[in-house]
């Protein structure tokens, strides 16, 4: 059996994806936002600067998501669109071409099913409302990416890969569901990703959390203080100022059902040693003048500890700062460098 696989978003785990899966052998195409960027693809195809410090070229097909629309590529195969953009960019128009290229779930069709791998909370609510009985699935990774242009991404640290439906009935259990699944799974492996996929919606929902819980710490000091992961916890006051914010941040999760993590501050400072050269992409976004997903990281959280009556002193700070420091270096808001798809 055949299978699509459509990347909307051309940011660094876009890429990174794409590419990968392409210079596996898969049916890849990698929808962007500007013209310029799939022309520029389809005429020089994608670098790659891999693990082992080499390179290498990959073609593959990209369009433009204005282009989107659900005529297959192959007839007759199933197809799973990956979603890669961040939150602040899954507005209306997006996920109305998105929509567009799933096309209407009708019953007797080649199998369709999103994939949406952003960082934060709310996007799969916001999604799904968008994609109307479409097959939802969740996705969180811990690999490290880094867009060096517009057509060429540094691999800058291997992780997990963790994907699964958040369907509380158990979409997994259907045999059709089941089986595109485990497909999908053997070529993200195939491609070299140490993919996995979790057959429970509440532990797919740990993850999340437990990947948020990360992010509510790194990204936005990284970007206060200015300083790449590694540095980050290299400073007695900068590791004091994570600590209590992980360990508001982790009261907030658990209380909103999260399972405490045993070792979630060793987390913490494992994914700043695995990706210590990294910038952070809050810090990209920041020193580039584009939004940032203080809202859907540090909000998300501080959004939950108001639901439960909890107060989210550091959070809502972290959150004040970034914004101010957005509106310092952006005042109008508008992307500075094009990269308005990451």
């Amino acid at each position: 059996m055949d299978v699509q696989i459509h990347v909307v978003g051309a940011g660094s785990i876009g890429l990174l994806i794409s590419a990968k899966l392409a210079a596996a052998g898969a049916r890849v195409t990698i929808w962007t936002r500007t013209m310029e960027q799939a022309e520029l693809i389809a005429k020089q195809g994608l670098l790659l600067h891999r693990l082992d410090g080499k390179e290498q070229a990959v073609r593959l097909r990209s369009d433009w998501i204005e282009h989107a629309n659900a005529n297959p590529t192959i007839e007759h195969a199933s197809k799973w669109i990956i979603i890669t953009v961040k939150q602040t960019h899954l507005d209306d128009a997006l996920l109305s071409r998105i929509a567009a290229l799933a096309g209407p779930a009708r019953e007797g069709q080649a199998f369709t099913a999103v994939l949406a791998l952003q960082n934060g909370i709310g996007h799969m609510r916001k999604i799904g409302d968008a994609m109307t009985g479409m097959p939802l699935y969740a996705a969180v990774t811990s690999d490290g990416a880094r867009r060096l242009d517009m057509r060429t991404v540094s691999h800058t640290g291997a992780g997990e890969l963790w994907f699964g439906s958040m369907d509380e009935k158990g979409s997994n259990g259907d045999k059709r569901s089941g089986n595109e699944q485990k497909m999908l799974l053997k070529t993200l492996q195939s491609a070299g990703f140490a993919a996995f996929l979790s057959n429970d919606s509440e532990e797919m929902m740990d993850r999340i959390y437990n990947k948020l819980l990360v992010n509510a710490v790194i990204n936005p000091l990284t970007s206060i203080f200015d300083v790449n992961n590694g540095d980050l916890p290299n400073h007695p006051r900068r590791e004091a100022l994570m600590r209590a914010l992980y360990a508001e941040s982790e009261m907030i999760l658990v209380k909103a059902g999260m399972t405490p993590p045993r070792e979630g501050w060793q987390s913490v400072l494992d994914v700043c040693g695995r990706t210590s050269g990294n910038i952070s992409s809050m810090l990209s976004d920041v020193r580039a003048g584009r939004s940032t997903e203080i809202e859907a990281i540090n909000g998300g959280i501080a959004d939950l500890a108001e639901r439960h009556g909890i107060n989210a002193p550091l959070n809502l700070a972290v959150m004040a700062l970034i914004e101010a420091m957005q509106a310092r270096t952006n005042p109008k808001g508008v992307s500075l460098d094009g990269r308005d798809m990451e």
